[in-house]
């Protein structure tokens, strides 16, 4: 696959700014010849493409992702209008993995390092393995191992603890939430430099409250403010010995005065600690000269996401329904059956004619 022209915009792949202070505009639109013929496709071409809020694919496509770099594209399926969209990585610097298990990913890290783009991932490692709100994702021990050995791997700059989502229930208390984040934090301080916490919303997502209830989890429920305070003030006290930089993601609740900031998982400073040699990455995040960090930052906000969410804007290319941990909690899977004829089509797709240009393919 090749860029064969279109209204380009600019090498870094995004719209030109023409004053501090103006919204983002989206990303850059290109041409391309996809595998199916179409010459000269409408692609749009981000410079940060996130894989993937909506499914784990370091866990489970992993080879469809190193597929369809090789191809230049892929396709992503909106899952509310059911509309295609083709994603160009003629752009791209950088990657965002979010996962659960970045185990079966690890092999591709020599590849993904010669590509010359940058990655990072965002690991989100809970323990709820005695309420069995995470059915299929390995034991917690072996989750703690992956975890050290992918920091060693890349640096721990380069991996975001996440404990997401904090839940409370009849049986699962701030104190007991606590002493889980304990354990795990004793043990990975020292393998990164971030943690992201997020506080489970149920009211807003009605499949969320859906998939709990159908899998016999009723009584799982929100955090009120003084229950949300009290956890945070605890993980105050852990973090004097870890030293992280704590966020909330998409909380409204200001938390600052126990250390813990306003969430940004597509992270400006990180991207800025980690990345700075790339020319490319950082001319997408310094738009203008003139403009400051807090400026850059709220010209780049993902318009895409709640209002809340302070991510720098990215492209996500995953599916949902197609995430095999089958956490009971989820937003982006509908039903346990869907996800698992989903997943059985991609992998007999995948053995009888290869991987298609989306995952639902």
């Amino acid at each position: 696959m090749q860029d064969i022209g279109g209204a380009l915009l600019g090498r870094v792949g995004y719209r030109v700014v023409r004053k501090p202070g103006m919204s983002w505009k989206g990303w850059e639109r290109i041409r391309i010849e996809t595998g199916e013929g179409d010459v000269g496709a409408e692609a749009i071409a981000p410079v940060i493409v996130s894989a993937s809020r909506s499914t784990d694919i370091p866990a489970f496509y992993g080879s469809w992702f190193m597929k369809r770099l090789e191809e230049g594209y892929a396709k992503w399926e909106n899952p509310f209008n059911r509309r295609a969209q083709y994603v160009s990585f003629a752009r791209a610097r950088l990657i965002a993995f979010w996962t659960k298990n970045p185990a079966p990913f690890l092999s591709h890290l020599a590849e993904m390092d010669k590509t010359g783009l940058s990655y990072y991932f965002l690991f989100t490692l809970n323990d709820y393995e005695r309420e069995n709100l995470e059915p299929n994702v390995p034991p917690l021990e072996k989750r703690i191992r992956i975890f050290e050995e992918l920091s060693d791997r890349i640096g721990k700059g380069r991996v975001v603890w996440r404990f997401d989502p904090l839940i409370l229930s009849d049986s699962i208390t701030p104190g007991l939430l606590l002493e889980k984040i304990e354990a795990i934090g004793d043990r990975l301080f020292r393998k990164t430099r971030r943690m992201v916490i997020s506080f489970v919303d149920i009211e807003k997502y009605a499949r969320v409250k859906r998939n709990l209830q159908a899998s016999g989890f009723s009584d799982v429920r929100q955090f009120s403010i003084p229950e949300m305070e009290t956890l945070s003030a605890g993980l105050r006290e852990l973090n004097k010995e870890w030293g992280l930089e704590i966020s909330a993601c998409g909380e409204a609740h200001d938390l600052s005065r126990f250390g813990i900031w306003k969430g940004q998982c597509i992270n400006y400073d990180l991207m800025v600690e980690e990345f700075g040699h790339d020319e490319d990455l950082m001319k997408f995040l310094h738009p203008d000269p003139g403009m400051s960090r807090e400026a850059a930052i709220r010209w780049l906000k993902d318009p895409g996401q709640r209002g809340r969410c302070g991510c720098v804007a990215s492209k996500d290319i995953g599916q949902y329904n197609t995430c095999m941990h089958l956490c009971t909690y989820c937003y982006a899977n509908s039903s346990p059956n869907l996800v698992q004829r989903n997943y059985e089509h991609f992998i007999w797709k995948s053995r009888v004619s290869g991987f298609g240009e989306s995952i639902l393919d």
